[in-house]
C-alpha cells in the first residue's frame, strides 16, 4: 500500500513504523506526514499521543478518530518549510458529503526530551 501522506514510499517504509512506535518522527515535517496518514487510515491515538502533552487537553481521541474517518483523505502537498519547527501544508479529502475540501495550515510543532509534537495549527485561506 502506497503511504497516506505521498511520500512515494510504501506505508511500511515510511509512517508505518512511527503509527507502531518502533520509531519516532526524526523532524518535525514526518511527524506532520503521519499525523496526515494518521487521519487518513484513521489512528486518533496516534493523532492524541503526538500532541503536545500540554495541549491535549484541547483535542480527544474519540473525535480525531471519528474527524479522520468521516472524510477520504486524497492527498498531502507540502507548500512550505519555513523553519526546523514549522510546516505549511495543504491536505486534501473528500467530507462526508463527499464534496471536496482542502484544509491549508500552517503548524507548529516542539521537539521535547528528542520527540517531536504538534502543538498548534493556524489555518491558512
Amino acid at each position: 500500500m502506497n503511504c497516506p501522506c505521498c511520500s512515494g514510499k510504501t506505508y511500511e517504509e515510511c509512517c508505518k513504523p512511527y503509527h507502531t512506535r518502533e520509531k519516532f518522527a526524526p523532524t518535525a515535517e514526518a511527524l506532520m506526514r503521519s499525523r496526515f496518514s494518521a487521519f487518513a487510515i484513521p489512528n486518533g491515538e496516534y493523532l492524541m499521543e503526538t500532541t503536545l502533552p500540554s495541549k491535549r487537553k484541547y483535542h480527544n481521541t474519540k473525535d480525531l478518530q471519528e474527524w479522520g474517518a468521516l472524510n477520504k483523505w486524497t492527498k498531502l502537498e507540502i507548500v512550505a518549510r519555513p523553519s526546523l519547527n514549522k510546516v505549511e501544508f495543504k491536505a486534501f479529502y473528500n467530507d462526508e458529503n463527499n464534496e471536496h475540501q482542502v484544509h491549508h495550515e500552517l503548524s507548529t510543532f516542539k521537539m521535547v526530551q528528542n520527540r517531536w509534537y504538534y502543538v498548534s495549527g493556524e489555518f491558512l485561506d
